[in-house]
């Protein structure tokens, strides 16, 4: 292991902040000119500003200079993306990065996630300080994480931590590839950045998200549902005008707690904790007339939703027992199978895939399982890693 040494500032100093149509230029022609990947990073205002747009990018490639960028100040990323062509992107932990980056106009043609690769090396921490202090030996601070990315100006302490991000990211890219070859778990990687890539151009279109409101149990009709939908509907367009995390605008136990009551005037919404909020008493028209149009609604939500996803794992066994049997049997291969590859056993087949699989294909031939994992999204390497172990569990289960 090598000593560990701090790190409290970029090699090159701390970099100034592009905000300016020439400095977008100039830092794409930077990035044109220099070789090899190139290591990105964004910082957001999670839970604060309304959505996960990027407040600032940093990018490192080769011997360029650190790079941070104010994407406020564009209407787009775009010649950064155009400088980028063809070039691999190295993101620790990619799935929070490439949503925000393409709200800017900018997304790889080829990635190397350093947060999923040293899952699959199975490392027990794989935040960017920990594998950078076991790989590289040098400490990151990270105390500027959960920092509001939307103030400006920023302050240097947080550009210190911005420019820290992406400088060494080059480098542990290096040492986590020599282990991936070692352990032969590269081509895996690389199957593995590609469907981040895809899964990253094409996301699942959230259904009725309003659902996910904490809480949602304490409903039990369809109008106080549709009075749910409403508010939460209302809640999203104030919270996008005004650029305001949603939850951080209201919580859900007050959306809860007005569906629930479903007041018809304003003098009655007041009066619920919650709506008596400045910025929230001032918008009380808005809430009470989502109350009103849900009590008045022709068509109410249903109190439930048909789902393509299997029950929960507690009603399988009157339902169908084998899939149970099944699923049993699969997790204790599957975990011997992990501990035998040093690969954690979710991303050696990501479980809702092994549930699927389990329950919509107990009486499948054991031969067809390899394209039942494929259909259902397996990569190659899993299919072939996961599909002859699970086939003998098939083979061996009871019809």
């Amino acid at each position: 292991m090598p000593e560990v040494v701090p790190l409290d500032s970029p090699h090159d100093g701390v970099p100034r902040v592009i905000d300016t149509p020439e400095g977008l230029a100039r830092a794409a022609r930077m990035l044109t000119e220099a070789t090899g990947p190139v290591a990105i990073d964004t910082e957001r205002a999670s839970g604060i500003r309304y959505g996960q747009r990027p407040f600032l990018v940093q990018l490192k490639r080769g011997d360029s200079p650190i790079l941070l960028v104010d994407p406020e100040a564009f209407p787009d990323l775009l010649p950064l993306q155009e400088a980028l062509r063809g070039v691999e992107w190295i993101i620790h932990a990619a799935t929070q990065d490439l949503p925000s980056l393409r709200q800017v106009g900018m997304a790889p043609d080829a990635l190397f996630d350093t947060e999923l690769a040293g899952r699959l090396l199975g490392y027990a921490h794989v935040g960017l300080g920990a594998m950078t202090e076991d790989l590289l030996g040098y400490h990151l601070a990270k105390e500027h994480s959960a920092a509001d990315w939307s103030t400006r100006p920023l302050p240097e302490s947080w550009l210190v931590y911005a420019a820290l991000d992406v400088e060494l990211l080059a480098d542990l890219r290096e040492a986590v590839i020599a282990q991936l070859d070692t352990q032969g778990k590269l081509e895996w990687a690389r199957q593995e950045f590609a469907h981040e890539i895809e899964q990253a151009a094409h996301p699942a279109p959230a259904k009725d998200p309003w659902r996910r409101t904490k809480g949602l149990r304490q409903l039990r009709t369809r109008r106080q549902l549709t009075a749910l939908r409403n508010l939460w509907t209302e809640r999203e367009k104030l919270a996008e005008a005004k650029d305001i995390a949603p939850k951080r605008l209201m919580k859900d136990s007050v959306l809860i707690a007005g569906a629930k009551a479903m007041p018809r005037s304003v003098p009655a919404l007041v009066q619920i904790p919650g709506f008596h909020t400045k910025l929230i008493k001032r918008e009380a028209v808005r809430w009470v007339s989502a109350i009103r149009e849900a009590a008045q609604d022709p068509d109410p939500v249903p109190m439930t939703v048909p789902s393509d996803t299997p029950p929960p794992i507690k009603a399988w066994e009157p339902k169908r027992p084998r899939s149970l049997a099944l699923l049993a049997a699969s997790r204790a291969r599957l975990a011997e199978l992990a501990e035998q590859t040093g690969t954690p056993v979710e991303n050696l087949l990501t479980p809702d895939h092994l549930r699927r699989l389990c329950w919509d294909h107990a009486q499948e031939d054991p031969g067809q399982l390899g394209a039942q994992l494929e259909q259902l999204g397996a990569r190659p390497w899993q299919i072939q890693l996961c599909a002859a172990p699970l086939a003998e569990v098939w083979a061996d289960t009871p019809a």
